[in-house]
């Protein structure tokens, strides 16, 4: 990690690596349900997204750090290197999704997604495709994105870095909480609104 990195500036990226996680789950449901939602959350942001993203950018670091590393210690080119961190991307994403589709179900006793339709599906909750898919993103993010909006983030004033990274942390931990004994107490999805693309109506359900 960057020594101008601080708490503060991790905590906004975090944020924003949440924000673009609700997107991109948004962007899968309008392709292949023809709906997007808030994806039982208040606020738009998907902090497990956030918080695994991070997580792997402290622990693995970039695609090429990573491959620097390895490959010295194999004496392999640095496409070997590559090759495993991406490995390791789907293999984490894959028991996450695993685990946490696992838990809601126990828990909540709701099925959170179901890719049983996917070929190459692992148990209902992965598949190979989807897998692979997230682990692309992840390395192109950490690979090009991660580090000049970390660093662009630790450049903010502190007197603006320190409120805003202790809100946005606040409400994310708040929302993703609130929304899980929502759905625990419901048995249900924690659906608020929802954009159907085919009849082009915005559907309001307030809780």
């Amino acid at each position: 990690m960057n020594d101008l990195y601080d708490v503060y500036s991790i905590g906004i990226t975090t944020a924003l690596i949440s924000f673009l996680g609700f997107l991109l789950e948004n962007i899968w449901l309008a392709f292949t349900k023809g709906y997007m939602d808030n994806r039982n959350m208040k606020f738009p942001f998907l902090f497990g997204y956030g918080l695994l993203v991070m997580a792997m950018h402290m622990f693995l670091g970039t695609p090429s750090a990573f491959a620097a590393r390895i490959c010295t210690s194999l004496d392999a080119p640095e496409f070997v290197g590559k090759i495993i961190y991406f490995l390791t991307v789907m293999v984490i994403v894959s028991a996450g999704e695993i685990l946490l589709g696992t838990f809601m179900e126990k828990t909540c006793h709701i099925e959170y997604w179901n890719y049983s339709w996917i070929p190459m599906h692992l148990t209902k909750y992965t598949s190979l495709p989807t897998s692979i898919g997230f682990a692309l993103v992840i390395s192109v993010f950490e690979e090009y994105f991660a580090c000049p909006l970390i660093n662009a983030a630790a450049r903010l004033p502190i007197a603006f870095r320190m409120p805003a990274a202790t809100v946005l942390v606040g409400i994310m931990t708040a929302d993703m909480i609130c929304s899980f004994f929502a759905m625990k107490r419901a048995k249900g999805f924690n659906e608020r609104w929802r954009i159907q693309f085919n009849d082009k109506r915005l559907v309001m359900q307030k809780r």
